[in-house]
C-alpha cells in the first residue's frame, strides 16, 4: 500500500459516514532510494547480462556432451566432406595425383616409390595404360598433408600371371591373417580393447568416432604438458587404434614426433572412418581387424619384419596360428592350452609398444606385464578364473634360432625365379622388398607348358625313362653311364607380331642356379648362332653404305685383299640392280667356305686347328645355311675370321695400314702409344701390388713370386 498512498489520493470517511469525499492535494517529493532497492535493481541488471551466456554456455556445454557421447554433429560433416574425396581410374597417365612421400606401409607396398618405378619402366619401353585421378578435393585433402582415405589392404605382395592370365606365382604378406571381424576370436578382442581402446565398439554408438578417445586424449596432452615442466616422469599415451593404424602405415619412421603430426594422424583416421557414411560400427570392427593382422613386432633374423599376430605367433614362439585361435574359440580346450595361448596372445599385444626391446633383451619385464594384464583382465570379467590361473601358470617360450631357425619354402621353378629376377632388376628392388610390393605382373610364360616341361627334364634321370627318350646310342649315352649327374635345359620361344616370346624357360636342377640365366655355355651351336648373327649385321651395314652408288662407282672403291665380305658385298651391289637387302642378306646365306680342318689357325693362344663332327664333311665346301643346319664347324671358323678382318679393316683408325710398312710416319706414335699404355699398366699392378708394405714385406712378396731354379755349384769339373 506505500505506492499506492504515495499517489496523492486517499480514501476518507466523515463522521456522519459520507464516503467518496476527495482531498486533493500537491504531490509530494519522491523519497531517496533506500540501499536495499538499490541491491535489488543493480542484481536485476547482472541477471540481465550474464544470464544469456550462461544459458548459452551451458547449452554448449550440453550440445558438447552429447557430441562427445554419440558424435552425431562430426558424423553428418565429415561424412558429407568425406563423400567429396573421390577417385576415378581413367586411360594414360594422370597430372592430378600425389604419391606418399613416406610411411613404413606407403614404402613397404611400393606407393611412396611410385615415381621412380613409374620411370624405370618407361626407360625400358613400358607404357602407363591407366591411372587414378584425384578429384579436386581429394587433391587439395592430400596437398595439405593429409592421408587419402582410400580402403588399405591388410594383406599385399607379389602375383604373376602367365601369358593365359593364370597365377604362375604369388607371395602374401602376411601369410596368414583375420579375413574378417567374425574369425577373430572374441577372447582377443576382447583382450585388445581392454588393454588399447575400451570403448571402440559400444553398439549404442553408431555415430561414434573411433579416432579419439577425447578422456585419454586430455590425459595425454596434460602428461605431456607435465613432462615438458619436470612435473611428470611417464607420458600417458592418447591413440586409439584407428590413430596407431595412421601411425605406423603413414607417419614418418611410423612414430609421432611432434604434436602436429598427432592432429594429423587423428584427422586423417577421423575421415577415413566416415568415407563410407556417418555410421561407424562396421568401420570400427574393421579398425579391430586391420590392426590385429598388422602390427609391427620388430624384425627377425630369417624372416625380416614382422607384422601382424599371425606373424608374430610363428616368428617369436614357433607357434601355429590356427591352433591358437581354435584354443581360444573353444571351451574345451584343456586350461593349460588356452592359459597358454591367451599368454602368447597378450604377450605380443604388450610388446607391440616398444617391441624392439620386449621381444628381445626385456622378456622378463614382458613376463611380469603379461602376469599383471592377466589379473586386471580378471579383475574386469573378461576372462573367469579358471583361465586366469591357467594363463598365470603358463610359460611363454620364444623361439630357440639355433636349433630352430626360421626356413621358408623357396620356389624353384626356374620360369617364376627368371622373371622375379628380371622384374627386380626393371624395378631396382631386392627378391625381399619385390615380394612385399603391392603388384600384379604378367609374363610371356605358360604356366602349364613350364611345369609339363620341368617334369620331363626331371624324368630323363630314370635310367628306362632316357631310354624311352632315345639318349642312349652312339656319341649319346652309354649303357653303364649314370643319368643322375646329366643336367637338362629347355627354352621355348614363339615368335609373334610382337617379338619372339619366351613361353617356357627351365632345367632339370633343383637349385636356385639357372642353367639358362646364370651360366655362361660356351657351345658349338650358339657360338655359330653368334657368328652368324653378326656376319648378318655386317652385311646390312654395308647394305647401306653402298647400296646407292652405280656399278661403276661400286668397282672404283679399293677394299684390302684380305677382306672378303666387303669386296663380296661390292661385287653383288654392282652385278645387281635391285640393291634389295632381303635379297642381299639370302645371298650371304649362300656364300661357300670349305669344312677342310687341315688349316691352322692363329689365335690370341696360339695357332689353333680345328675339326668337323663328322669326318664325312672334310672335303666339302657347303654353303653358309648348310654349315648352320648341319652344324658344320670349320666353315664358321673360316667366316669368323673373315669378320675378324672385316673389323680391323673397318675400325677408323685401323692399325693395318701401319703394320705393312716400316716407313710410315704414323707407325713410330702408334708403337708409342702401345708401349705407354702397356707400361701403365705394368706400374699399375706393381703399386697395388706392393703399396701399403713395409720393406720387409715388400722383400718377401718379391721372393715369393721368383721362381726357383736348381743350381748346382761349384760346377762339375772336367775330367
Amino acid at each position: 500500500m506505500g505506492a499506492f498512498w504515495q499517489s496523492g489520493i486517499s480514501p476518507t470517511a466523515d463522521r456522519e459516514g459520507t464516503i467518496g469525499k476527495v482531498r486533493q492535494e500537491s504531490p509530494a517529493p519522491k523519497p531517496a532510494p533506500t540501499s536495499r532497492t538499490g541491491n535489488r535493481r543493480w542484481r536485476i541488471g547482472w541477471l540481465f547480462w550474464v544470464s544469456p551466456p550462461i544459458t548459452i554456455a551451458a547449452v554448449l556445454g550440453l550440445l558438447a556432451v552429447h557430441e562427445l557421447q554419440t558424435g552425431d554433429f562430426q558424423a553428418q560433416q565429415l561424412s558429407r566432406y568425406a563423400a567429396r574425396l573421390d577417385y576415378s581410374v581413367e586411360p594414360g597417365p594422370s597430372d592430378a595425383i600425389l604419391y606418399p612421400p613416406h610411411g613404413p606401409f606407403d614404402l613397404r607396398l611400393g606407393y611412396a616409390r611410385m615415381p621412380e618405378l613409374i620411370q624405370r619402366t618407361q626407360q625400358q619401353n613400358f607404357e602407363i595404360l591407366q591411372q587414378s585421378h584425384f578429384s579436386d578435393a581429394l587433391l587439395e585433402y592430400s596437398r595439405n598433408g593429409f592421408f587419402p582415405p582410400f580402403t588399405e589392404k591388410s594383406q599385399a605382395g607379389l602375383t604373376l600371371l602367365d601369358c593365359r592370365g593364370e597365377t604362375l606365382y604369388r607371395f602374401q604378406y602376411p601369410a596368414q591373417h583375420y579375413p574378417d571381424f567374425e574369425s577373430i576370436p572374441p577372447l582377443i578382442v576382447d583382450s585388445l580393447l581392454f588393454i588399447e581402446n575400451r570403448d571402440l565398439l559400444k553398439p549404442d554408438q553408431p555415430h561414434a568416432n573411433p579416432a579419439v578417445d577425447w578422456p585419454r586424449f586430455v590425459k595425454a596432452a596434460l602428461s605431456q604438458v607435465g613432462k615438458r615442466l619436470d612435473m611428470a616422469d611417464d607420458s600417458a599415451g592418447g591413440s586409439t587404434l584407428a590413430t596407431q593404424l595412421e601411425k605406423y602405415r603413414h607417419s614418418p619412421d611410423g612414430i609421432t614426433y611432434t604434436p602436429l603430426e598427432k592432429l594429423r594422424q587423428m584427422f586423417s583416421a577421423s575421415v577415413r572412418a566416415y568415407r563410407q557414411g556417418p555410421e561407424t560400427l562396421e568401420w570400427r570392427r574393421q579398425v579391430v581387424r586391420d590392426y590385429l593382422n598388422s602390427v609391427p613386432l620388430s624384425a627377425a633374423p630369417g624372416h625380416g619384419e614382422v607384422h601382424g599376430l599371425a606373424a608374430g605367433l610363428f616368428v617369436w614362439f614357433d607357434t601355429d596360428f590356427d591352433r591358437v585361435n581354435r584354443a581360444l574359440t573353444s571351451d574345451a580346450t584343456p586350461d593349460a592350452e588356452r592359459g597358454l595361448a591367451l599368454r602368447q596372445v597378450l604377450s605380443l599385444l604388450i610388446a607391440q609398444r616398444r617391441p624392439t626391446w620386449y621381444l628381445n633383451a626385456g622378456r622378463s619385464e614382458l613376463d611380469a606385464l603379461a602376469d599383471s594384464h592377466v589379473r586386471l583382465l580378471a579383475q574386469a570379467g573378461v576372462i573367469d578364473g579358471r583361465l586366469r590361473d591357467a594363463a598365470l601358470q603358463a610359460k611363454v617360450q620364444f623361439r630357440d634360432w639355433s636349433t630352430s631357425p626360421i626356413r621358408h619354402r623357396v620356389d624353384g621353378s626356374k620360369g617364376v625365379n627368371a622373371a622375379r629376377n628380371r622384374l627386380s632388376s626393371l624395378l631396382g628392388s631386392p627378391l625381399y622388398d619385390l615380394d612385399r610390393l603391392d603388384l600384379d605382373a604378367g609374363s610371356t610364360l605358360n604356366g602349364e607348358l613350364q611345369r609339363q616341361v620341368s617334369e620331363y627334364l626331371h624324368n630323363l634321370s630314370d635310367p628306362e625313362f632316357a631310354a624311352r627318350a632315345g639318349l642312349y646310342g652312339h656319341r649319346l649315352l652309354q649303357g653303364d653311364d649314370d643319368t643322375e649327374p646329366m643336367q637338362y635345359s629347355f627354352t621355348l620361344l614363339e615368335r609373334t607380331p610382337t617379338g619372339n616370346l619366351v613361353r617356357v624357360q627351365t632345367d632339370s636342377t633343383d637349385q636356385l642356379f639357372d642353367i639358362n640365366e646364370g651360366s655362361k655355355l660356351e657351345l658349338g651351336s650358339t657360338a655359330k648362332l653368334r657368328v652368324l648373327a653378326h656376319y648378318l649385321t655386317v652385311v646390312a651395314e654395308l647394305h647401306g653404305r653402298y647400296a646407292g652408288l652405280s656399278p661403276t662407282s661400286l668397282r672404283q672403291i679399293e677394299v684390302e685383299e684380305t677382306d672378303f665380305i666387303t669386296r663380296w658385298a661390292l661385287d653383288y651391289l654392282a652385278g645387281n640392280a635391285g640393291q634389295n637387302l632381303e635379297a642381299m642378306l639370302e645371298a650371304a646365306l649362300e656364300r661357300r667356305y670349305s669344312a677342310s680342318p687341315w688349316e691352322r689357325f692363329p689365335t690370341g693362344g696360339g695357332l689353333h686347328s680345328f675339326s668337323n663332327f663328322r669326318s664325312e664333311d672334310n672335303g666339302r665346301r657347303p654353303t653358309v645355311r648348310e654349315s648352320l643346319r648341319e652344324s658344320i664347324n670349320l666353315p664358321f671358323v673360316r667366316l669368323f675370321r673373315d669378320l675378324v678382318r672385316y673389323s680391323m679393316y673397318q675400325t677408323p683408325g685401323n692399325a693395318s695400314a701401319l703394320l705393312k710398312s716400316d716407313d710410315n710416319p704414323l707407325r713410330e706414335q702408334y708403337l708409342r702409344n702401345f708401349a705407354d699404355r702397356e707400361g701403365k699398366v705394368y706400374l699399375l699392378r706393381f703399386w697395388k701390388k706392393y703399396r701399403n708394405r713395409s720393406p720387409a714385406e715388400q722383400l718377401d712378396i718379391f721372393l715369393d713370386g721368383v721362381r726357383q731354379h736348381r743350381c748346382d755349384w761349384p760346377p762339375p769339373t772336367a775330367t
